[in-house]
């Protein structure tokens, strides 16, 4: 890739996204005048609309921020569409509501849907044009991958579904040598080190910086804490510190607070939701409305997680466990709709209220999983640090599906970064991956086989 071309990259992506901000509130201009100024006691003039305008850009700019709208390139053409329209409606939410406010009436609600389906039209027109002449500027990169002793075919596959924006030309072992492995790492426009050795990666890495080559990391958990620490200067020689016990004391108070006013909020918002879903199980075959399983949370404390039952009773005979599958058929008609809308999990606000469970945080496993993968990954228990999550940073950034492992970085990630802003921006996030499939798929058959396998391999030993 050319490295001159390289440094306008920020530039390309800010203009891009200037010209479907600017498309957008060009459309909120022509509603805001045409439908709603003359509803106002005193109307605005040229100044006042600027305002409206520069008022309603924020609310995009703030919500394509947390959605990941201008991510040009970074996201595939559909996931654009979704983050652009779901930071469009969300900021229409926000206007409609400023004009509620302005003409001191509720005001016909039907311009605003014009409105919004004409943004739909805009934002794929853009999403499309965008990322192929993104594509054309700035094709993927050819990338060589050096591997240690851990089997690589995980990561290469799922590299190979990125191949806008990687192609893996060669692998190489470091068997090899470092000799050979910089000689090949200076053929190729970057470089994914996985999971190596301290040692032989600090030489590439420094190697790579030298050169000014990329190189793409497969983090550590060691890595992952490191990142958290904070500089001290006590002295000559830099220090770096990590604390290592989880959240302090006022993170600790000011989660409770947030935890149950807003599971208190929320729990009188969806009382309606919580009856039609009652009435809706209960009617089906008569079963018990609730599903209690015990979990793992803080400090490997166990409480009893309750769920809308979305399955057949007795699913789990004799508390064996048998995980589900895509198309598994001890699954309801009314559990397959609850399930993929999450609905199930809402009573989980009743184990936030308790304080078993935070809003935000790991998602507490079965008693089960934490013995298997704490086998498997003797790390996997420092994810208990804090409560259990209704959501959390896993959730939002990994799969139903993702690997133990690479689960319990990402929610060592969020505990060694812990921050209010970031509960706000994953609840926000969590919206988002509602309705994206891969956020909800089960495990696949052959997957959740090989994990019963696996599992009762564990338990003979």
């Amino acid at each position: 890739m050319d490295k001159n071309r390289e440094q306008y990259k920020r530039m390309v992506k800010f203009l891009f996204s200037m010209i479907v901000l600017s498309l957008e509130m060009a459309v909120f201009w022509y509603i805001w005048i045409r439908f709603y100024n003359q509803k106002m006691e005193a109307p605005y003039n040229r100044s006042g609309h600027w305002l409206m305008v520069a008022v309603y850009g924020i609310f995009l700019v703030l919500f394509n921020t947390l959605y990941g709208g201008f991510k040009v390139g970074y996201l595939r053409t559909g996931n654009m569409i979704y983050s652009q329209f779901l930071a469009a409606f969300c900021a229409n939410i926000m206007a409609y509501l400023q004009i509620t406010l302005l003409t001191k009436s509720f005001q016909d609600i039907l311009p605003l849907f014009a409105m919004t389906a004409a943004e739909l039209l805009l934002i794929g027109i853009w999403s499309f044009f965008s990322t192929r002449l993104y594509r054309i500027l700035y094709p993927p990169r050819n990338v060589v991958l050096v591997y240690g002793e851990h089997p690589v075919a995980g990561l290469m596959g799922k590299i190979h579904t990125r191949n806008d924006r990687f192609v893996v030309g060669e692998t190489i072992h470091i068997s090899e040598g470092i000799p050979l492995i910089k000689e090949k790492i200076r053929k190729y426009e970057g470089v994914v080190i996985c999971d190596l050795p301290s040692h032989i990666r600090n030489v590439i890495l420094k190697y790579c910086y030298e050169k000014g080559i990329r190189a793409y990391t497969t983090p550590k958990i060691s890595d992952v804490i490191i990142r958290s620490a904070e500089s001290l200067h006590l002295f000559d020689t830099p220090l770096l510190l990590s604390r290592n016990h989880g959240l302090s004391f006022d993170q600790r108070v000011v989660k409770r607070a947030a935890d149950l006013a807003l599971s208190m909020a929320a729990l009188i918002l969806l009382s309606p939701v919580f009856l039609v879903t009652a009435a809706a199980i209960k009617l089906h075959d008569r079963g018990p409305v609730f599903y209690f399983q015990e979990r793992c949370t803080k400090d490997g404390k166990i409480f009893r997680i309750c769920k809308f039952r979305s399955m057949v009773v007795n699913a789990e005979k004799e508390g064996r466990w048998i995980p589900a599958t895509d198309r598994d058929p001890r699954i309801t008609p009314v559990g397959r709709v609850i399930r993929a809308a999450r609905i199930d999990e809402l009573p989980q606000i009743f184990n936030i209220i308790k304080g078993d469970m935070s809003i935000v945080g790991p998602r507490p496993e079965r008693v089960e999983h934490v013995e298997l993968y704490t086998k498997q990954i003797p790390e996997f228990v420092y994810r208990m640090k804090v409560r259990g999550g209704l959501t959390g940073y896993a959730q939002v950034y990994g799969k139903y599906n993702t690997t133990a492992y690479d689960k319990l970085k990402l929610d060592l990630m969020y505990i060694q970064n812990y921050s209010l802003l970031m509960d706000i921006g994953i609840i926000f996030k969590t919206v988002k991956i509602l309705f994206m499939r891969e956020s909800t798929e089960g495990f696949g058959t052959e997957d959740a086989a090989a994990i019963a396998e696996e599992y009762k391999a564990g338990k003979r030993k």
